[in-house]
């Protein structure tokens, strides 16, 4: 991980950045960093290996649909911090994520005051195009498969995007976000270790 290209080009676009060698100094940070809010969850097996619902819910009140069921996904709308991770994030300085039912997209895009995307090295792409590759034929696939899904790219054999008509499909909304939107505050937060898929 090439810490000072992804500053340059994420900075670049007007996103915040943080880098830490490891999941713990970065839980330690967010924990810093947030006090007192509302905080939103989007589905994240990082966030969940980073166990930042407990963290954050110490000094917070936390929102996840993953620990409080589907309802949660509305409750969050009005959080003022969001967390999530990314399908992929491109070293040129943007970011894919891919979603079925859209709650991660949205949140990411509108409402909350700050969002943060917590990143690890597995996730990260050279560029937009093989950014995309990654989150279609390594991400999509492996959540489609934690979800118990009869996709195409579950079921075969090699794993990967069939761009499928499939009524299991998981894969209904792609966003590349450049920049943060209008009024939002958007922090990257590298972490040196393989995190989520």
């Amino acid at each position: 991980m090439d810490y000072a290209v992804l500053k340059k080009n994420f900075e670049n676009h007007r996103f915040h950045t943080s880098y830490f060698e490891t999941t713990e100094e970065a839980a330690a940070y967010l924990s810093d960093q947030i006090k007192g809010e509302k905080v939103g969850f989007g589905g994240s097996i990082t966030a969940k290996e980073m166990n930042l619902f407990e963290i954050l819910g110490k000094n917070n009140e936390v929102i996840w649909h993953w620990e409080q069921g589907p309802d949660a996904r509305i409750k969050a709308k009005d959080s003022t911090v969001y967390i999530l991770s990314a399908n992929a994030a491109a070293a040129t300085g943007q970011i894919i994520n891919i979603d079925g039912t859209g709650n991660r997209l949205s949140e990411s895009l509108f409402g909350p005051k700050r969002v943060y995307y917590v990143i690890g090295k597995n996730k990260l792409a050279p560029d937009l195009s093989s950014a995309m590759d990654r989150a279609r034929n390594i991400a999509c696939p492996k959540n489609a498969a934690r979800f118990n899904k009869k996709t195409p790219c579950v079921v075969s054999d090699d794993k990967k995007c069939y761009d499928c008509n499939s009524p299991e499909r998981i894969c209904n909304a792609i966003l590349i976000l450049e920049r943060p939107c209008t009024g939002m505050e958007v922090e990257m937060v590298f972490i040196n270790e393989d995190l989520g898929y």
